[in-house]
């Protein structure tokens, strides 16, 4: 995976610098510098973006069972840097701030569950976001080769997402359970049972309707709100496009990053796309890529500090380790050993047909905390 993240991002940052040069840096740079204050709103705007995807995060929780609002936002913040600037293909940091979450108190398969729950009110909302930017493209320039590129991409990813889902309830803890018991087995395998937990959670976030669809509305509310960036952008440099003209460009630029999240940044896909999606509306290539670089801008203006965010509380929380955690680094050790990583330990009787190592300890199905760590 990492070899072709690498390899996604020397593609990109060729083709955006194609791009760039084929249409005159001096009229690109031009059109940016045309953007004026608009640029700095552009950036508040994804400030607040942000900010409000961390509400429908913490809108997943059970009420008295979570973190706080200021957790959620803080957190969301850390993952937005880290899916946005760093190499790990949109997920990583999702990842990371579950496991930090842990830090603050919430047990490992809660922070997981509403991870994963999160990730799929996001992902739902960004279909019916595109959905709708596709309906009004049709109406505003009829059929057409880009129609059926996005409604092709639409089609692909409607299944896709129904699995998604679909591994997060019953038949994808079998499947898993299945998987890891063939490589796991014995009392490692124990050491991993916290997987049950993190499905009884989901099962729980799930189960609560009013929360889950309180957290789509949300989202949807985000996704609308971020086509903010777009009009205020174009407009500022002179292309007096509606809120519905900017609805269309934003909903499908975002979905054709979604579809390029192998590459950091999606960079040299969000150009391209940009590019084809304001020509619609006679916007020029130029203009196109300057509004591209204020979104760029934007990612660096929120990301940066988000990963100076980031590094504060891994700091703060590197000396305080949850219960548990020590459980579980020692049955994947055991792991580790037995695929012969590292020597293994002087062997102990045999329990369900394995050997076990001296000094390991099972952790208990029911036990969540710290059981997040090992997963990410």
């Amino acid at each position: 995976m990492k070899r072709l993240t690498t390899l996604a991002s020397i593609v990109g940052l060729g083709t955006a610098l194609a791009l760039f040069l084929s249409s005159g840096m001096s009229d690109v740079t031009a059109a940016v510098v045309g953007t004026g204050w608009g640029a700095l709103i552009v950036v508040l705007a994804r400030f607040a973006a942000v900010a409000w995807a961390g509400f429908g995060w913490y809108a997943v929780f059970p009420r008295g069972a979570g973190p706080t609002l200021r957790d959620c936002i803080s957190l969301r913040f850390v993952r937005e840097g880290i899916n946005t600037l760093l190499p790990v293909a949109q997920v990583g940091g999702d990842l990371i701030g579950a496991r930090l979450l842990t830090r603050r108190g919430t047990p490992g398969g809660m922070a997981g569950a509403s991870m994963f729950v999160d990730l799929m009110t996001q992902a739902v909302t960004q279909l019916i976001f595109t959905v709708a930017g596709l309906l009004l493209l049709m109406q505003i320039a009829g059929d057409g080769p880009l129609v059926r590129t996005v409604a092709g991409g639409v089609l692909i990813a409607v299944p896709a997402l129904g699995a998604f889902y679909v591994i997060q309830r019953r038949s994808g803890h079998r499947l898993i359970e299945a998987a890891l018991s063939r490589f796991a087995a014995g009392r490692e395998w124990r050491a991993l049972g916290a997987i049950d937990v993190l499905y009884e959670n989901l099962r729980r976030l799930y189960g609560n309707r009013a929360h889950v669809s309180a957290a789509l509305l949300i989202h949807l509310a985000g996704w609308v709100a971020g086509t903010v960036e777009v009009w205020v952008a174009l407009n500022a440099m002179g292309y007096p496009v509606s809120f519905v003209d900017a609805l269309v460009i934003e909903s499908l630029a975002q979905a054709v990053r979604g579809a390029a999240f192998v590459v950091p940044g999606a960079i040299g896909a969000q150009e391209g796309g940009l590019i084809a999606l304001c020509a619609l509306f006679g916007i020029p290539a130029e203009a196109a890529l300057a509004l591209s670089l204020v979104k760029r801008v934007a990612d660096l203006a929120v990301g940066l500090p988000s990963l100076a965010l980031w590094n504060v509380m891994e700091r703060k929380s590197a000396s305080v380790e949850p219960e548990g955690v020590a459980v579980v680094r020692e049955g994947l050790g055991a792991i580790r050993a037995r695929l012969g990583r590292r020597p293994a330990a002087t062997p102990l009787a045999p329990a369900y047909g394995f050997s076990t190592v001296r000094g390991a300890a099972a952790l208990s199905s029911d036990n969540e905390t710290g059981a997040l760590k090992k997963c990410a």
